[in-house]
C-alpha cells in the first residue's frame, strides 16, 4: 500500500491555472467507438468493441497482459488505425483537430536531448508562443523546478515521467490518455505521479488510463473498462466493478487467478 504521507508535491493556489485547461470537456465528449476491430496477420487483437464515455473523471482501462489495452489507447488516440469499426468524439470522427486537444503520456518516455525547461518550452511552443511563466508553473506542479537547467537525460525514471507529464499538460489538453505510466517505478515515483494525476483530474481533464495494478485503480479510477482477449466485458462505475464484477474474466483477474 503507498503511504501517501510519504511525498507531497508543492501546493500552489495557482495549480489549476497551471494546468490551464478549459474545463468544458463536454465538448469533446462523449467518446464513442461502435464495432471497433483491429487485425493483423490474421490476429483479431481489437475484437468488435463498443464504448461509450461520457463521464468526465478517469476512465481505468484494465485486463491481463495480451488483452488489448495499449492498442486500445493508441487507437483512441489516433495512433493506430482500426480495421473495421469508427471512433466518434462527440458526434465527430477522429482527426487531426481532435488530436490536438488530447495528450499521450507512454509507459518509457521519449524526452528531448536538452534541458528539462527546453522540453516544456518545446510542448508550450506548439500551441503558442513559449511562455517561461507558465512553463515554471508546469515545473513546480511536477516537482521538478528546482531541475529546470539540468539535462533531462540525467533524471530518473519517476522524474522524467513527470517531466513527459509536464509537456503534455502544456498543450492544454482536454483529454490526456496515459499507458501504464507508473509501470517499474518506485512507491514514492508513483505517489508523486498518482498526486499529478488527480490534480489533472480536479482541473476538469478527462483521463483515461491503462494499469496493470488493481491497487492503483482502486485509489485513482471513476470508471472501469475491462477488457478480455480483446473484447470489452465490462463497462462499469469503479465501485460496482470492484464489488461486484459481472463477469468471469474480470472475477478471475481481481482475485489473482490465471485467466485463459
Amino acid at each position: 500500500m503507498l503511504d501517501r504521507t510519504v511525498m507531497n508535491l508543492p501546493e500552489t493556489a495557482a495549480t489549476e491555472a497551471q494546468l490551464a485547461v478549459n474545463k468544458a470537456t463536454s465538448s469533446m465528449l462523449p467518446l464513442v467507438t461502435s464495432g471497433l476491430t483491429l487485425t493483423i496477420d490474421n490476429n483479431t487483437l481489437i475484437d468488435r468493441v463498443d464504448l461509450t464515455i461520457d463521464e468526465p473523471g478517469i476512465t481505468i482501462i484494465m485486463g491481463a497482459n495480451g488483452a488489448g489495452k495499449s492498442l486500445l489507447l493508441r487507437m483512441l488516440h489516433g495512433l493506430v488505425a482500426p480495421t473495421a469499426g469508427a471512433i466518434h468524439w462527440n458526434g465527430q470522427p477522429i482527426g487531426d483537430a481532435a488530436r490536438k486537444r488530447q495528450a499521450m503520456v507512454f509507459q518509457r518516455p521519449v524526452l528531448l536531448r536538452r534541458s528539462v525547461a527546453a522540453n516544456v518550452d518545446f510542448a508550450l511552443a506548439l500551441s503558442g508562443p513559449s511562455d517561461a511563466t507558465r512553463r515554471d508553473e508546469l515545473l513546480a506542479l511536477v516537482g521538478l523546478l528546482d531541475r529546470s537547467r539540468q539535462p533531462a537525460r540525467l533524471l530518473s525514471g519517476g522524474e522524467q515521467q513527470r517531466l513527459a507529464l509536464a509537456r503534455a499538460l502544456a498543450t492544454s489538453p482536454e483529454v490526456l490518455f496515459l499507458d501504464e505510466p507508473t509501470a517499474s517505478l518506485d512507491p514514492a515515483s508513483v505517489l508523486m505521479i498518482e498526486e499529478i494525476v488527480t490534480k489533472a483530474r480536479a482541473s476538469g481533464i478527462k483521463i483515461i488510463f491503462v494499469t496493470h495494478d488493481i491497487g492503483q485503480a482502486r485509489r485513482l479510477a471513476d470508471e472501469v473498462v475491462f477488457l478480455h482477449r480483446g473484447r470489452r466485458v465490462e463497462q462499469c462505475n469503479a465501485a460496482s466493478f470492484f464489488d461486484s464484477p459481472t463477469s468471469e474474466a474480470a472475477r478471475a483477474y481481481l482475485e489473482g487467478r490465471i485467466i485463459l
